[in-house]
């Protein structure tokens, strides 16, 4: 064992693994230079409005689709209760996300819609506070497609979900966002 933690010290000092580390740490805050982790100190930002959207998207096949059309899943509406997952996790975010700062959400909307193979979730949230709410955003949506996933899975085995990201991002120091289609 200390065989094993000098042997790890000497792999964290070497030149290279410091130049790594330094560049990391300028490029990721919640990554002191000496590798380890902290929650990032927004105290001295401003206080803003923000706003996050971010979207995902759950592969359904046709019969569980024409079920949830005909209000004839059995655990109830799908969607109605994977809205209010959502919001639920868009709210809870801090106890989920290690390092995520608690917020005061002024806002949270979970918008579930038919496409073409399954349905799109989007989810908008805003604050005004000292630090963005992408991560509420990402919860969100993946909080809601897990619970469309739990409530069809009896009917549909196959299901995928995908293409979590950042759709746009407004307000804080580095201005508006728009991911590119």
């Amino acid at each position: 064992m200390v065989k094993h933690l000098a042997h790890e010290r000497a792999r964290a000092s070497s030149p290279a693994r410091r130049s790594r580390q330094a560049s990391t740490s300028a490029a990721l805050t919640h990554v002191t230079r000496d590798g380890s982790v902290h929650m990032v100190d927004v105290g001295a930002k401003a206080v803003t409005a923000r706003e996050a959207i971010a979207s995902a998207h759950i592969a359904v096949n046709a019969t569980a689709r024409r079920l949830v059309r005909q209000g004839a899943i059995k655990k109830g509406n799908p969607l109605e209760v994977a809205r209010v997952a959502g919001i639920l996790a868009a709210k809870r975010t801090s106890e989920i996300i290690p390092l995520c700062h608690q917020l005061p959400l002024s806002h949270v909307g979970v918008d579930i819609t038919p496409v073409k193979d399954g349905y799109r979730l989007t989810a908008t949230v805003r604050t005004t506070a000292q630090t963005g709410v992408e991560m509420e955003a990402l919860t969100a949506v993946s909080a809601a497609a897990l619970t469309v996933y739990d409530m069809l899975k009896a009917v549909d085995r196959e299901m995928v979900i995908g293409a979590v990201c950042v759709v746009e991002k407004k307000g804080g120091r580095r201005g508006h966002y728009r991911r590119k289609p």
